[in-house]
């Protein structure tokens, strides 16, 4: 993982942290696809799954986009997405 990922994993965490209720139940992983594309994916416990998500997708929505801002700093592209096992 490089220093940009880092930081982008490290942002999207801040930004779950406080809407979780089991933040030990929080994991944010990064992976790059073929194509440079950074997919980083948010695990929840079950029952904040829709604290992430947010009224109508609001939530999951904003995070996606100021990851995206901050990938676009260093001319990088990302996706988050929420996974639920």
């Amino acid at each position: 993982m490089n220093r940009a990922s880092s930081d982008i994993v490290a942002l999207v965490r801040e930004i779950v942290d406080p809407l979780v209720e089991d933040k030990e139940a929080v994991e944010v992983t990064s992976s790059f696809s073929e194509d440079g594309t950074e997919r980083v994916e948010i695990r929840v416990a079950a029952d904040d799954a829709g604290k992430v998500i947010g009224r109508q997708g609001r939530v999951i929505k904003s995070i996606r986009v100021l990851a995206r801002a901050a990938a676009c700093t260093d001319g990088g592209a990302v996706e988050v997405e929420l996974v639920e096992d």
